[in-house]
């Protein structure tokens, strides 16, 4: 009879367990980055997916915002949520065989962060951290920071070093200093709330970062597109490495797709010194592979020009001109649709490649955000960018975009870092001078100028700004 009992009782728990792992399999399920206190993209379709049953008949609502889908063969469903002007709380209820509901989401303006270690680099590493964590009480702004995992094929889900989280003096210090002084000064301008995701990691080049689809709009880089498709056909053995094209899309990013956003912030280029015009490449195709992917249109991208730096020192020789390719590929980019570049060529420490002033990076970020992306009338938003040059007898004459309320040296000397070269392309010192919205440049040595250098050397940090403090770009006339 104890037998019979013990049976019976056996075939109860394990009949249980069966219904208990149903029902688990039968739970409605949503990714990491839709959650409770985070932030929506205001103005735009909103699209939530997660997981279900094959079949089940799934809702999600925000009050009176509803929409309703059934989860596909896979198990799969999404749907998009109308479009919502920004405030909040709400709470955001996913009805199917169970419900999940969240709370505290706020509805404004959503921007993803990537890049390498100057993206990564904490507010607690940059200028005056204990006051800035002390700031940091701004509840309507949200953090979300992924974990640094990569894949070889593009993930389902990513991991989290911290879910959506209200900003807090307790909660960012270790997160990035430039998306969140970007973030703050977005948020004090326009009042509403904002939601950063940042997602980078230190060292890594920008090939990692982008989608199959980017390197297939670049002819020059297909070849990479179908290495990468013929890895990812057949992946068993390969291992996720944070080098090899694609792997931090597959880790850091594919999960967040779509997730609404109103724009990309970018800061890399060190770990791709050297390339020249096959990093403006590579940049165009980053752009456009997330752009492809999220299917938000040309949603802006914003990046950040390198600081100068010491890369290559005594007895070593280097071709000082290996990072001003970088600034200069980096400048051309902003030829692509609403992207924008904040230039630090004044914000440096030549011994430190993390230039500690991290507020001013993301000042600068804001101010294009705030002038092309949110339509802010009147804001001088970049330094100066050159234009064209004119020969003048011995002088060159160069024009500039962006002068703002004119161009000025700042730190009142001389202008300084502009060079000056013949028809042979030997370049000497040249004397600047400013000339209106103009800088006037020669040199005793050169009777027939045939081209200009601005900041042409790693370690250049020239002094030329405009009227708003905001510095030139280096640049060259001619190749």
């Amino acid at each position: 009879m104890k037998r019979v009992d013990s049976l019976l009782s056996w075939v109860a728990v394990t009949l249980s367990l069966v219904a208990t792992s149903n029902i688990a399999q039968a739970d409605v399920k949503l990714p990491k980055v839709i959650a409770s206190h985070m932030v929506l993209q205001q103005k735009a379709p909103l699209p939530i997916w997660g997981t279900a049953d094959a079949g089940e008949e799934v809702t999600v609502s925000i009050g009176d915002n509803k929409a309703s889908t059934k989860a596909g063969a896979d198990g799969k469903w999404s749907v998009k949520l109308k479009e919502m002007t920004a405030g909040g709380p709400h709470e955001l209820v996913v009805k199917g065989k169970n419900e999940v509901k969240l709370t505290d989401i706020l509805i404004g303006e959503v921007w993803v962060a990537s890049g390498q270690s100057n993206m990564e680099w904490p507010v607690t590493a940059s200028a005056n951290p204990a006051e800035e964590v002390a700031a940091a009480k701004y509840p309507n702004i949200r953090i979300f920071h992924v974990r640094k995992v990569p894949g070889v094929t593009p993930q389902a889900e990513v991991v989290l070093d911290r879910e959506w989280s209200v900003c807090s003096p307790e909660t960012i210090g270790n997160f990035s200093a430039v998306a969140y002084f970007f973030g703050r000064h977005i948020h004090k301008e326009l009042n509403v709330p904002v939601g950063l995701i940042n997602t980078s990691w230190g060292g890594t080049r920008i090939e990692p970062w982008t989608p199959i689809a980017g390197f297939e709009s670049v002819e020059s880089l297909k070849p990479i597109a179908e290495q990468v498709k013929a890895q990812q056909a057949k992946p068993e053995g390969v291992q996720p490495n944070a080098g090899a094209p694609t792997h931090l899309y597959n880790g850091m990013v594919h999960a967040i797709v779509p997730f609404a956003i109103r724009g990309a912030l970018w800061y890399q280029g060190e770990s791709n010194r050297g390339e020249g015009v096959a990093y403006e490449q590579k940049m165009h195709a980053l752009i456009n592979g997330w752009r492809s992917v999220w299917a938000q249109g040309d949603f802006p991208f914003l990046y950040v020009q390198l600081a100068p730096y010491k890369y290559v020192r005594p007895p070593m020789t280097d071709p000082n001109h290996l990072l001003p390719q970088i600034w200069e590929a980096q400048t051309k980019t902003l030829a692509m649709k609403n992207t924008g570049m904040a230039v630090t060529t004044d914000i440096t420490n030549l011994d430190d490649i993390h230039p500690k002033n991290k507020q001013d990076v993301g000042k600068r970020l804001a101010l294009w955000a705030l002038a092309k992306t949110y339509g802010k009338d009147g804001l001088v938003y970049s330094g100066p960018l050159y234009k064209s040059m004119k020969v003048e007898g011995n002088k060159v004459r160069l024009e500039f975009d962006h002068v703002g309320t004119g161009l000025k040296s700042r730190d009142g000397k001389p202008l300084s870092w502009f060079s000056v070269a013949g028809k042979d392309g030997d370049f000497v010192d040249a004397t600047a001078t400013i000339d209106g919205n103009s800088v006037i440049v020669s040199s005793d040595k050169i009777a027939e100028p045939a081209a200009v250098r601005f900041g042409w050397d790693q370690i250049a940090a020239p002094n030329l700004m405009n009227g708003e403090s905001l510095p030139a770009s280096p640049f060259r006339t001619s190749r």
